[in-house]
């Protein structure tokens, strides 16, 4: 088992495609999480940290975040809360978070949703921290989310990516008529992760994996598709944030998406930037997409995520 390759003060709980990985890191000194999930899971968030694997008792130090979309920095508040720790986050995301910019975080904008919240600290790209008796340098990792940070330690040459690389993929990109410097970013990211000595890499989403040269083939292809074709990759950011929305809200009845791509502020935005198509020629293109896909179903009327998608 993959656990059984990792420092034994390092525990991960892997979660799903809407919450992400938390990972705690234990030591006398104080214990740290790196990233909270989404807020709908933070009652399950909050029993895992109190959990006989998780911190049973104990106080939890620090929360740390690779990076502030909902998906991990969803249950800051909850788990601020219930610890009373402080919440350390990337230097690029502080301005966002201290204004509680939803379209930037794309919260509401997206049909997201997370607690409001306070930075404690800052993590600077370049510093080195020491969580879990382990020293854990901190890489500036733009594309996905041009703030985003990675963490990695030398010494058990350990990896933790957030979403800069998954094991078949990485988290969707903004075309770039939205932002020039996503995809450069992206593919600047990739050749840092390739230029590191890793022998397992921990993932915001999925198990932990070794095969880490067969992941970054994967995501330089799909990067190189999204580079041919802009298109593309305002269409595949359209279909994750949907399928994403679907796990949250757990069915969209069919009949009201037309008025929901047109109501909800990036799928209203990106149509009439790329597609200029009515409203419901987009909800049923989008539909189509997702049952095609397989991370979705419609039955009764209703748009519902995939047995295997479902939260």
């Amino acid at each position: 088992m993959m656990a059984a390759r990792l420092p034994p003060q390092l525990h991960v709980f892997v979660r799903d495609w809407l919450s992400s990985n938390n990972i705690l890191l234990k030591s006398r000194n104080g214990h740290v999480l790196i990233d909270s999930g989404y807020s709908r899971h933070a009652p399950l968030t909050l029993a895992l940290l109190r959990s006989p694997r998780g911190l049973g008792e104990e106080p939890l130090a620090t929360l740390v975040n690779t990076h502030c979309h909902s998906d991990h920095m969803g249950g800051n508040a909850a788990v601020a809360g219930a610890f009373g720790c402080p919440i350390a986050i990337p230097e690029g995301e502080a301005p966002l978070i201290a204004a509680w910019d939803t379209k930037a975080l794309l919260l509401d904008y997206a049909d997201q949703r997370a607690d409001r919240f306070s930075a404690g600290s800052l993590l600077r790209a370049g510093d080195a921290q020491l969580w879990g008796d382990l020293e854990w340098q901190l890489l500036a990792a733009p594309g996905h989310d041009m703030g985003a940070l990675i963490f990695y330690n030398p010494e058990h040459r350990l990896l933790i990516s957030g979403d800069a690389l998954w094991e078949n993929g990485f988290g969707f990109v903004m075309p770039t008529e939205i932002d020039p410097a996503a995809l450069p970013a992206t593919r600047a990211t990739l050749d840092l992760i390739a230029s590191l000595e890793v022998r397992m890499l921990i993932p915001g989403h999925g198990e932990p994996f070794v095969e880490v040269d067969a992941a970054l083939e994967r995501a330089y292809g799909r990067l190189a598709a999204f580079e041919c074709d802009p298109g593309r990759l305002a269409r595949h950011a359209l279909k994750v944030l949907l399928a994403f929305v679907l796990l949250d809200r757990q069915h969209l009845p069919l009949q009201e998406m037309p008025d929901y791509v047109q109501r909800v502020g990036i799928f209203r935005d990106f149509n009439a930037r790329f597609f200029q198509w009515p409203p419901r020629k987009l909800a049923e293109w989008l539909v189509a997409e997702l049952m095609r896909a397989g991370a979705a179903r419609v039955a009764n009327g209703e748009l519902l995520p995939s047995p295997r998608r479902a939260a």
